[in-house]
């Protein structure tokens, strides 16, 4: 780029040869524009020829039209540079249409035919609904709009802590705190939308006031609720007005509360409690019955691919997953159930586990059968924070094709951070177990 933020000539020439990469859709209609204007302009021509016809030689109009038909040249060439000239003014302004109608979609260094491919790619990616919360699924979310927006995030509603504490029992509104966070990652002007919905208002004055510690994500989707009256509409119109790839759903349209009890059977209340607390030997939601929400379990009807977390095991994943309505929807899916689990531990909530461990804790509350394969990183060289104490999760299960869940092993790890996925690689990841089949095969294996 110059300073201009132009590209170079090779870049620009690179850039109109891949006009003819397939997949775009553009060069069909050009085809058809193209086959009218000739249509016009043999039409015009019979017509000129005619007026010529029959106009005196010394006629004004005759001299006119013979000038602005180039009759001064020989035949062959006054048709050669009619046709070029024609074709020069009719392509710049087809190529000035197109930059018209899809610059405000543009960012400002990507070339406009590299955005049409990409936007095309995209719409045919496969139909995926992730599911959990947390900075894990926000994390997947930003690498998977890179190669699909069919996506679909089904989000936790169990958190209460935070900015989306306080709106929750302030105004009894679901906490939307994971749900912001996953529209940040969703979101087409990201990082610039990330900035903004992340933004925390600080103390006023030295003093506590009503928007201290508020995030401006979760008081926008507060205050669309209050305008629609309804949370999930909310959430539907929050996904339009901030130009989100695919769509956030929750998981329930009213706020759950998550209980546990601990091996020492100690019972605790709350998210934000569970999320610190050793030794949780199970974890329920209050209302058990809560409805999920409809467009939560249509995504989950109609996808090609499910995938579990990456996230908190119990504050993110497996509250979504004892919604019963979002259970019974992953229970009836066709599609192939990828679980994907976390690449480091997490003090409390799983210090100490393995990938065996977590798999137990899945199956503690009934719903490993909801899982067909799982992902797990298997890059342990990755420079880990030192002032987390966190450890990389062991993969202590057989890698047996015939054992089930199926385990499958894949860099996916953030080089530079040893707790969190690169969600690029993890993307990518994803995607290409997909395309290869392998997701499809362990569904198939196992009844539906």
């Amino acid at each position: 780029m110059n300073g201009h933020g132009a590209l170079p000539p090779e870049r620009r020439r690179v850039s109109l040869a891949r006009w003819l990469r397939p997949g775009i859709g553009i060069k069909r209609w050009l085809l058809v524009v193209f086959a009218g204007e000739l249509l016009v302009a043999l039409g015009l021509a019979v017509a000129l020829r005619h007026a010529l016809r029959d106009l005196p030689a010394t006629d004004p109009a005759a001299s006119l039209l013979e000038l602005l038909s180039l009759g001064f040249l020989p035949a062959e060439l006054r048709a050669l540079v009619l046709l070029g000239l024609g074709l020069l003014i009719f392509l710049f302004g087809v190529w000035r249409l197109f930059r018209a109608l899809l610059q405000p979609f543009r960012s400002r260094d990507e070339p406009l035919v590299e955005m049409l491919f990409q936007m095309r790619a995209r719409a045919r990616g496969p139909r995926v609904v992730a599911i959990g919360g947390g900075t894990g699924l926000s994390s997947l979310l930003r690498g998977l709009k890179e190669l699909t927006s069919n996506i679909t995030a089904v989000v936790t509603v169990a958190d209460d802590g935070g900015s989306s504490g306080k709106l929750r029992q302030e105004l009894g509104v679901p906490p939307m705190g994971d749900i912001r966070n996953c529209i940040a990652a969703l979101a087409d002007a990201e990082p610039a939308m990330t900035r903004l919905l992340q933004y925390r208002f600080p103390k006023s004055n030295g003093h506590s006031d009503g928007l201290e510690g508020h995030a401006f994500g979760n008081l926008l989707i507060a205050a669309m609720t209050d305008i629609e009256g309804d949370f999930e509409e909310a959430v539907r119109q929050s996904n339009r007005v901030l130009a989100v790839r695919g769509q956030v759903v929750p998981a329930a349209p009213e706020p759950v509360t998550l209980y546990a009890e601990l091996r020492d059977g100690e019972l605790i209340e709350g998210q934000s409690r569970v999320a610190r607390a050793q030794g949780v030997e199970r974890v329920w939601i209050a209302p058990e019955d809560v409805r999920a929400c409809d467009e939560a379990v249509q995504a989950v009807a109609s996808a090609e691919l499910i995938v579990l977390g990456p996230g908190s095991l119990y504050t993110s994943v497996l509250p979504n997953l004892l919604v019963p309505g979002i259970r019974q929807a992953l229970e009836r899916t066709p599609a192939p159930r990828l679980y994907v689990c976390n690449v480091a531990t997490q003090v409390g909530e799983t210090e100490g586990y393995s990938l065996a461990d977590h798999l137990a804790a899945l199956r503690a509350h009934g719903v490993d059968q909801l899982i067909d394969a799982v992902l797990v990183n298997n890059n342990f060289s990755a420079r880990a924070p030192a002032d987390y104490p966190a450890a990389p999760v062991k993969v202590d299960l057989p890698l047996r094709s015939s054992s089930r869940p199926l385990v499958i092993l894949r860099d996916v790890v953030d080089d530079e951070n040893a707790h969190h996925h690169d969600p690029h690689k993890l993307a990518a990841a994803i995607i290409s177990l997909h395309e290869d089949g392998a997701l499809r095969r362990t569904r198939t294996a196992q009844p539906v």
